[in-house]
């Protein structure tokens, strides 16, 4: 499988939506490594998603990295700057 296979995008589903894609990355492929990603608003849904699936579900898990930043968005409708909206990257390893 390809590495991007195992990302897990968050949006704006139900949090269990994206500790259950984690926990069957895990499950599925025996994958060792899951790099859940997150920006903006949805950093909080993140870091509940990876303490969820550590804690409740598979206590053998682990963080790895944790890697944060920001990108430079296009400007909105009617807007005149680019805005910046913060990201993170938390990688769970089993």
């Amino acid at each position: 499988m390809s590495k991007d296979s195992n990302i897990v995008y968050i949006g704006q589903k139900p949090i269990m939506s994206y500790v259950l894609a984690v926990l069957t990355n895990f499950n599925s492929s025996g994958t060792k490594e899951v790099t859940i990603k997150a920006r903006g608003q949805a950093i909080s849904t993140a870091v509940d998603v990876a303490e969820i699936a550590r804690r409740k579900f598979m206590k053998e898990l682990g963080v790895s990295k944790i890697s944060i930043g920001t990108e430079e968005m296009p400007p909105r409708e009617g807007e005149n700057r680019n805005r910046n909206v913060s990201t993170i990257e938390i990688t769970l390893i089993r």
